[in-house]
């Protein structure tokens, strides 16, 4: 943002200005690219409106999928082909003959299939909407992790574990494996990245962002949506796929912290905070934007033209494709009963800004659409801008060149006559090289909490006793997105895939099965196991046996938190860690014997009731698939944690708080005859973490310069082990008209220390990144006294 000066003591940059007021000179969010738009308006000419409206619609791949009872008897080979890819001929006939479909996504059959499958369900479907429509289908699939619907693909730290490494080439890296992968099965489009800051610990995706902060979203998700699509938005490689940002708009700022439920975000904090990220990545070439399901003051977020259209489209001069979320045009009439119908509610959403309607079952839209266009109720210039929009993005991913995804999957012929298949261009698939980074930023991804008496790293030949629900299951090592929606196979598949380690395991590995005994004590409900839902424990505890192991032990490690889940099966009504866990950690307390606690959960479950019976506390958030190898590393100090909390980790259940609130919910108590107590305890701050090494900060300097301010301060490793430090700067703004948040992250990186090794670090921070929305809905930065902070350090500044 440019700030531009006033003739009083102010500078501003009008809302308005900001968003609508474009020049010619403006640079667009994407160049435009003249071969791409005449391409774009070569196929628009020459479409029907019935072809319009069905590029608009977007089915789950359920309807398309292939029902053996229904088979003809006649052994019809095309039948057969069909079958063999999973698909109906009917269906698609149908879908792609009739109504013209747009986009397919989802995974077949509701669980991971192999590349080789993925490439023959999306090639026949790219081969017959070719025939019947001249443009082939957009296939869509959640890659939140990895590629991880597919089988055998990396699956990498969730988001959160993401966030809390502070360090930006990971996303970027795991964006490049990710779409790598997801193209080896021939996926052109993945819902990724998820940039929805999370401001309720309830909330059930908070796992799916990267943490409470404003900067390290807009950061960590603009450098995984480089990864995804590369350096070039107008020419995305085989290497690369294009990108979803989601959830527009303040998705996980739910007044009740449960998933699809209303938020009530002025539009001041939402252009101050909210949107930061989706511009920052929109800026970086992001082709997509998936929205909110819920809505904001009682307006839907699918029916909100302001957002959608005048800050977006508009604003950012972005021509991008909007996607609504799964059945949200229903929501708008079915849930929040703010149009009569579906008819009603599809005027109301394409009107306001939606491109693609993800319907997911039916192909109603269509026929309503074309209803709504013919009664003039959606005007044919809206249909043909959405239609652009969809266009571009098929020519940009390259679907409009057959070379791109009609490809075996296994080579054919010889010499110049070859046909390089699937399976040979992308032979790094899920290979070991890809494993190896995986445990470098899984270790990266975890967090040091506790370590008194120095209990880590564990010592060479300590008798090690492991328990917990969490401490031998690859399910909520990975969390929700796995293989399954909920995960729910994820530990049958990863067993069956036979190369990954889970927490217990990897520990056994490292420490030799003669120092590590193993009981549960814990477990997720076996019969019900595999429903939806994170499962109550059931108490195990195998009497003697247990009571045996543990007083052989010299160290107990209990690995709690939750079950996989996510969106609306992961609501819950209390933060706090399940009463079963909790008294087992208290039972093993008792032994007096020193005991580790490693968390694995997607969210800060309350642990203040056991917190002090730890001596040493580790949060490995939601690993993936090589955390376990990943942990055991740092357990055994061959490795060290550098993580840091990506978010405030509460300590009571009605003590919830960001590290940016306002003053008045820290401040201490104030003087008076009412003495008032605004005091917020927390277990964890935001950005906090430990290591094996000591670092520390000295000679901390601010210079205001003419447009920026440089920040530097000298970071020492005093330690005989080496370390990656995050370095975070916050500033303070001391005095303003509006009350100023506590402190803001403006600032962080990470650096690599030798034993001993000092360095200086610069930062540089445009003024303008100092500046706050004022209630004119302008931009506006205050002459006055604002602090730098880093670590321990602090020293004041003026702007002027």
């Amino acid at each position: 943002m440019k700030i531009s000066g006033s003739s009083s003591n102010y500078f501003f940059i009008s809302l308005l200005l900001l968003l609508f007021a474009h020049s010619e000179s403006q640079a667009r969010c994407i160049p435009r690219d003249e071969k791409v738009e005449a391409q774009v308006e070569a196929i628009l000419s020459k479409m029907t409106l019935q072809e319009k409206v069905g590029q608009m619609c977007e089915l789950t791949i359920g309807p398309f999928q292939y029902d053996a009872s229904k088979a003809p008897a006649n052994g019809n080979k095309a039948m057969q082909a069909l079958a063999d890819g999973m698909l109906s001929a009917a269906a698609l006939d149908k879908f792609f003959g009739t109504y013209k479909v747009g986009s397919v996504l989802n995974v077949p059959f509701d669980n991971a299939i192999t590349p080789q499958k993925w490439s023959s369900v999306i090639r026949t479907l790219n081969s017959v909407s070719e025939f019947h429509t001249g443009v082939p289908q957009i296939y869509g699939v959640d890659c939140v992790h990895g590629a991880n619907y597919t089988y055998g693909a990396t699956l990498f730290p969730q988001e959160i574990g993401q966030g809390a490494s502070f360090n930006v080439e990971i996303p970027k890296r795991i964006g490049e494996i990710t779409a790598y992968e997801s193209r080896a099965c021939l996926i052109p489009w993945v819902y990724s990245p998820v940039m929805d800051i999370s401001r309720s610990p309830l909330w059930p995706r908070v796992w799916e962002s990267f943490g409470e902060d404003v900067l390290v979203n807009a950061k960590m998700a603009s450098a995984l949506t480089v990864g995804l699509q590369g350096d070039d938005p107008n020419n995305i490689g085989m290497n690369n796929v294009a990108a979803c940002l989601k959830h527009y708009l303040a998705y996980g700022a739910a007044v009740s912290g449960k998933d699809r439920t209303p938020s009530s975000v002025t539009y001041r904090e939402m252009m101050e905070k909210y949107f930061v990220p989706f511009a920052e990545c929109c800026k970086a070439g992001a082709l997509s934007i998936m929205v909110n399901s819920s809505n904001n003051n009682g307006v839907p977020f699918h029916a909100n033209h302001i957002l959608l259209t005048q800050w977006l489209k508009e604003g950012l001069d972005w021509d991008g494709m909007v996607v609504t979320d799964w059945a949200d045009i229903n929501n708008i009439w079915r849930r929040d009963r703010c149009a009569a119908n579906k008819k009603e509610a599809i005027a109301m959403a394409i009107n306001a800004g939606i491109d693609m309607s993800m319907d997911p079952y039916s192909t109603n839209f269509c026929d309503l659409l074309i209803e709504n266009v013919n009664e003039g109720k959606v005007p044919m210039s809206r249909i043909d801008d959405a239609v652009r929009r969809i266009l571009r993005l098929k020519i940009r991913v390259g679907l409009l060149d057959r070379s791109t995804w009609d490809i075996p999957w296994e080579s054919a012929g010889k010499g110049r006559r070859k046909v390089v298949g699937l399976e040979e261009r992308y032979k790094d698939f899920g290979g070991d090289a890809f494993a190896q980074e995986a445990v470098k930023m899984a270790e990266e991804c975890m967090v040091l909490l506790k370590n008194d008496d120095n209990i880590l790293p564990l010592k060479k030949g300590q008798k090690i006793f492991v328990c917990g629900p969490n401490a031998d299951n690859f399910r909520p090592m990975n969390g929700g997105w796995s293989y399954t929606w909920q995960g729910k196979t994820t530990d049958k598949v990863c067993r069956e895939i036979g190369k990954y380690r889970s927490f217990y395991e990897a520990i056994v590995d490292k420490f030799g099965q003669e120092n590590v005994e193993f009981s549960a004590m814990l477990e997720y409900d076996p019969k019900n196991f595999n429903r939806d839902c994170h499962m109550p424990e059931l108490l195990i505890m195998d009497g003697n046996r247990t009571f045996d192991k543990i007083g052989r032990a010299d160290v107990l490690i209990a690995f709690i938190g939750e079950n996989s889940y996510t969106e609306t099966p992961g609501n819950i009504n209390d933060l706090t860690l399940s009463r079963n866990q909790l008294d087992m950690v208290k039972y093993l307390a008792e032994s007096g014997k020193p005991v580790i606690l490693v968390l694995n959960e997607g969210r800060p479950r309350l642990i203040s009731e056991i917190e002090p019976l730890a001596k040493g506390i580790v949060h490995t958030f939601l690993p993936g698939n090589y955390g376990g190898v990943a942990l055991a590393n740092l357990l055994s100090g061959e490795s060290n944690f550098s993580g840091r909390l990506p978010y405030t980790y509460p300590k009571y259940h009605g003590s919830f708080i960001t590290y940016d609130c306002k003053p008045c919910e820290y401040s201490k108590k104030m003087e008076g005859a009412y003495n008032y107590e605004a005091n917020t305890i927390v277990q964890w701050p935001f950005g906090y973490g430990l290591s094996y090494s000591t670092v520390e900060y000295s000679d901390l300097r601010a210079i205001v310069g003419e447009d920026d301010v440089t920040v530097s301060v000298r970071v020492a490793n005093t330690s005989s082990r080496a370390v990656k430090e995050p370095v975070l700067l916050f500033i303070s703004d001391l005095v303003a008209s509006l009350t100023p948040d506590v402190r803001r992250l403006r600032a962080f990186t990470k650096i690599d220390l030798a034993p001993g090794e000092s360095r200086t670090v610069e930062f540089k921070v445009s003024k303008s990144e100092l500046a706050f929305v004022n209630e004119q809905l302008q931009w506006v930065l205050e002459p006055g006294e604002f602090k730098a902070a880093i670590g321990r350090e602090t020293v004041n500044f003026t702007i002027e």
